[in-house]
């Protein structure tokens, strides 16, 4: 599928943009089926935020539940101090996960793509296990910010082998919130780790080197449809939307099954309901 061209690009870079990967209807499909997940929604008892601001925000129970189920997660800005949405649900979720692509059908056909499983095979996955989905929806105006990150620190395996997969469901701009990414950063360190501790779910720093700035880094600004791909090691965030246009995407993660998946990385599947691939 890849040309030698892109297979280059792809070392060098640590990541790559295909236009037009997914068609217009495939796009929409998947936005009218988050909608009305969001819709069927009953909120009752404790609503779990997400922020990377200050990850013990997020409710942990519901976090490694939703390892192999589909849980709403909601815009830290959405909530008051009493734990009360300060604006329609539609608007309040800030992610979907994150087990779509084995919980919900529209999600699986989308994800299940053979021309995905090529792109894989040629970006390395021998025996791809598709692990983790997440529907982010960039919400309007409260979009939450995403800090530089690595996916590697969530997702560890011996060798690295995750490779992400950000579907852009509406295009993608600077002005709502646009990935951003460092190239060619995947050849640097790992510099987190994220996973299950005695004392609950934390981030431990493994490496001091800092986040890239200013001209090491660049904006993807992309339409709908698009595809990018990127190493679990490349650094990437995106900015708050302070816009009046939601920046939906989808992300898929994948690795591979001849490495060795960290017992103590957050997302373990139930031994009755393993990672498949994408047969």
């Amino acid at each position: 599928m890849l040309t030698d061209a892109q297979i280059t690009q792809w070392q060098q870079d640590g990541f790559l943009v295909l236009p037009d990967f997914k068609s217009a209807q495939a796009v929409a499909a998947l936005r009218e089926r988050s909608l009305a997940i969001v819709d069927g929604l009953v909120l009752n008892g404790t609503l779990p935020v997400f922020s990377t601001r200050d990850r013990q925000r997020v409710v942990d129970a519901a976090l490694l539940d939703s390892a192999d189920q589909v849980h709403c997660f909601f815009e830290e800005d959405a909530i008051d101090a009493e734990g009360r949405l300060q604006v329609p649900k539609d608007q309040a979720v800030n992610k979907i996960g994150h087990a779509l692509h084995d919980r919900d059908p529209v999600f699986e056909h989308f994800s299940r793509d053979p021309l995905l499983a090529e792109l894989a095979r040629d970006l390395g996955l021998e025996r791809t296990l598709l692990m983790q989905s997440m529907l982010i929806f960039k919400q309007p105006r409260i979009g939450g910010q995403v800090n530089w990150h690595q996916d590697a620190s969530f997702l560890a395996t011996d060798p690295q082998s995750v490779i992400g997969f950000w579907f852009a469901l509406e295009d993608a701009t600077r002005d709502n919130g646009c990935l951003w990414v460092e190239p060619g950063g995947h050849r640097g360190p790992l510099r987190e780790r994220y996973g299950r501790t005695p004392h609950g779910l934390k981030m431990e720093r493994l490496d001091d080197t800092p986040w890239p700035s200013g001209a090491a880094t660049r904006p993807l600004e992309v339409g709908a449809g698009t595809l990018v791909v990127f190493d679990g090691l490349l650094p990437h965030a995106s900015a708050v939307n302070l816009s009046a246009q939601s920046r939906m995407a989808y992300t898929l993660h994948a690795v591979d099954a001849g490495a060795t998946y960290a017992a103590r990385n957050w997302l373990q599947r139930s031994a009755d309901f393993p990672a498949r691939g994408f047969a």
